[in-house]
């Protein structure tokens, strides 16, 4: 499965975030620590971040190799801030390519997507069950070969119909679990507010930090040992914005 990490808050640089923390994207991507399937996320990697002030849209930087091994980024991180970001390292879905294309996080319009997790039977039965979900101009769309791209794709069909993530999110669960199993941990991002879930994954909240002052950080796992880092409880619903955080369960109607 992926690591993952998106931010909100007072603008900070990419290298501070991802690269240079002790337990940093950078080191998960070949130790991670609580990573409950695969043992490296070398497949890919990718980060999105926000400057309003610019566009409204995100900038996006993916790659197919592992984070260590470019250079480029690890460059570029020390000179980028940003107040909104979401990043991922990728360990793929066995039958998934590692290929640009698939690497996390994904966008369109003013919304960044990730998901940690996978569909049961995705090149299967389940597959074919959520392509059909899903609207016909964003299926032909679709480059990739990850069950995590066309979960974004119903994602944004319903939001395109809603102004929340949240209900598109926790839908894209209920309708997934109609058909199969699976795991499901989703980040969306719109450079306001980042809303997150915990179904079936780790995740953890960071907030009220002299790390991130006024920030919070929504994570995989932690990436440093500050004590103020927060296990989410499975089956939850995150909103962090303003430099707070809600936590709620998940109820089963919801799913």
């Amino acid at each position: 499965m992926c690591r993952q990490l998106a931010y909100i808050g007072p603008p900070m640089s990419l290298e501070s975030l991802l690269l240079s923390p002790a337990h940093s994207l950078l080191h998960q991507s070949y130790r991670p620590r609580y990573q409950n399937h695969g043992v490296v996320n070398a497949d890919g990697f990718g980060c999105g971040w926000f400057d309003k002030g610019i566009r409204p849209e995100p900038a996006l930087y993916r790659r197919d190799k592992p984070i260590w091994s470019d250079t480029s980024f690890s460059s570029l991180a020390p000179l980028i801030r940003s107040g909104a970001v979401v990043a991922s390292v990728r360990d793929a879905t066995p039958g998934s390519a590692a290929e640009e294309t698939s690497a996390l996080p994904f966008a369109e319009g003013r919304w960044l997507y990730a998901h940690n997790g996978k569909l049961d039977g995705f090149y299967d039965h389940a597959g074919t069950a959520v392509h059909e979900m899903v609207s016909k101009a964003r299926r032909a769309r679709i480059r990739g070969t990850s069950d995590s791209e066309i979960l974004f794709a119903l994602v944004m069909d319903l939001l395109d119909t809603t102004d929340d993530p949240a209900g598109a999110l926790l839908s894209v669960i209920r309708r997934c679990r109609t058909v199969s199993g699976g795991t499901f941990n989703f980040i969306l991002h719109d450079g306001s507010a980042v809303t997150a879930t915990a179904a079936g994954e780790s995740l953890f909240v960071l907030e009220g930090s002299s790390r991130v002052p006024g920030g919070v950080a929504v994570a995989s796992e932690p990436y440093d040992d500050d004590p103020a880092w927060r296990r989410v409880p499975d089956a939850s619903l995150v909103r962090a914005a303003h430099g707070r955080v809600d936590i709620t369960p998940i109820k089963e109607e919801d799913e």
